[in-house]
């Protein structure tokens, strides 16, 4: 993934490696391409705390790096690195927040079946009734952020850690009044490893979407 980056940005684009603690060997490895590429940076962090917390620092490192336009992607493939240049342009074009979204026009998940399929759209429409939102895709984790709005949303108030950590972001964006575009892309399955996806990490979005939603209520009151 970082190689195939690697071939569609830009001069002066970077990649960050969020090591969160991985027992596999994970940093080792990206500490080893950080060395042969100069565009690859790593943060590692001591402990595995959940995919909320490690896009949290990683978003802060990046902004204290000076970064403009900041991107999140799965590292397995699911999401095309060939996509990374549509959702820079789509921000470029204007919009404050880009989302890679398999639900709009010309989205597609062409290897799921129709159970999987079915619970991740059970959950979208799920959130988007609960949020009072339009946007098609709240649950992916493909996303293209302007500066500004990681700076307005305050990272620090967000606690969710697993899958919600997507709905909640984006949910505070569109409230925030920054205007989010979605582009459509195919998210296909990953060859090799499995899912963190969980029991755990299903209930946490469940409750956690309600609660998302009263506590902006709370602060318009």
């Amino acid at each position: 993934m970082v190689r195939a980056l690697g071939q569609v940005l830009r001069d002066g684009d970077r990649v960050l490696v969020i090591d969160d603690g991985s027992p596999d060997g994970t940093g080792e490895i990206a500490d080893r391409l950080a060395a042969e590429l100069g565009y690859v940076g790593v943060l590692h962090r001591k402990q595995k705390e959940g995919l909320g917390p490690a896009y949290r620092a990683g978003f802060r490192k990046a902004l204290s790096d000076g970064a403009e336009l900041l991107l999140e992607m799965d590292c397995d493939f699911s999401h095309d690195p060939k996509d990374v240049p549509r959702l820079i342009a789509a921000a470029e074009d204007g919009a404050d927040l880009v989302l890679g979204s398999r639900y709009v026009d010309g989205g597609s998940i062409p290897s799921w079946g129709f159970l999987r399929r079915a619970i991740s759209l059970g959950g979208n429409l799920y959130a988007q009734l609960i949020l009072q939102s339009s946007l098609r895709d709240l649950t992916g984790g493909f996303k293209c952020f302007r500066r500004r709005v990681l700076e307005t949303i305050d990272l620090g108030a967000i606690d969710s850690r697993g899958y919600a950590f997507q709905i909640e972001t984006t949910y505070r964006v569109t409230r925030a009044g920054f205007r989010v575009v979605e582009v459509p892309i195919a998210f296909v399955d990953r060859e090799q490893g499995h899912s963190k996806m969980s029991g755990a990490i299903v209930l946490e979005a469940v409750w956690k979407v309600p609660l998302i939603r009263l506590r902006a209520l709370a602060r318009r009151l």
